[in-house]
C-alpha cells in the first residue's frame, strides 16, 4: 500500500468497521500494526478522528421520519438557532449555509407529528423568519466512505 493514500484507506476501513481490530486493519492495508498504531494515533491527535460510534439503523429504533429542515435566519439570531438545533436530541446534522437559507438540519423522528412538533418550536422563535422542510422518501446513501484519487 502506497503510504501517501495510508490516512484515507484507515479511515475508511474505521468507517466500515470502527471496532475493527489494529491487527485486522494491518492485514487489510498491508502494512505493520505500528504503522496503523502510528497513523491512528496521529489522526486522533491532530482531531481528524475525534471518535468511535455505531453506524445506526433509526427506523429500527422508531424514527422513521427523516427530514431536511431550511431556515432563514435573522442574522444577530444565527448562534442561538444553531445551538438550539445542535442541542436538540433529533438533530443528526446542523449547518451554516450560504445560498437561499442559512441553516440546514437533518432530523431523525418517530412519525409526522414528532416532526411538526419540533418544527413549530423553531417557528416559535422569532429569529426565525422562514422555514422549508423536506421529508425524505428513501434513503439512497448514507455513512458513506470517501474514494481515494485513482493512482
Amino acid at each position: 500500500m502506497a503510504y501517501e493514500n495510508l490516512d484515507t484507506e484507515l479511515v475508511n476501513e474505521l468507517l466500515g468497521d470502527g471496532r475493527e481490530s489494529l491487527r485486522n486493519l494491518s492485514d487489510e492495508l498491508d502494512v505493520s500494526v505500528t504503522t496503523v498504531s502510528n497513523h491512528l494515533a496521529d489522526l486522533e491527535e491532530a482531531g481528524a478522528i475525534e471518535g468511535y460510534t455505531p453506524i445506526v439503523d433509526y427506523s429500527k429504533l422508531g424514527y422513521d421520519v427523516t427530514a431536511i429542515l431550511q431556515l432563514k435566519v435573522d442574522g444577530p439570531g444565527l448562534p442561538d438557532i444553531t445551538d438550539a438545533l445542535r442541542d436538540e436530541p433529533q438533530m443528526m446534522s446542523v449547518y451554516e449555509t450560504t445560498g437561499d437559507y442559512d441553516i440546514i438540519a437533518i432530523g431523525k423522528f418517530a412519525d409526522s407529528d414528532d416532526m411538526n412538533n419540533q418544527i413549530k418550536r423553531l417557528l416559535g422563535d422569532a429569529d426565525v423568519q422562514e422555514s422549508n422542510t423536506s421529508v425524505v422518501l428513501n434513503t439512497v446513501s448514507e455513512y458513506t466512505q470517501f474514494s481515494v484519487g485513482d493512482d
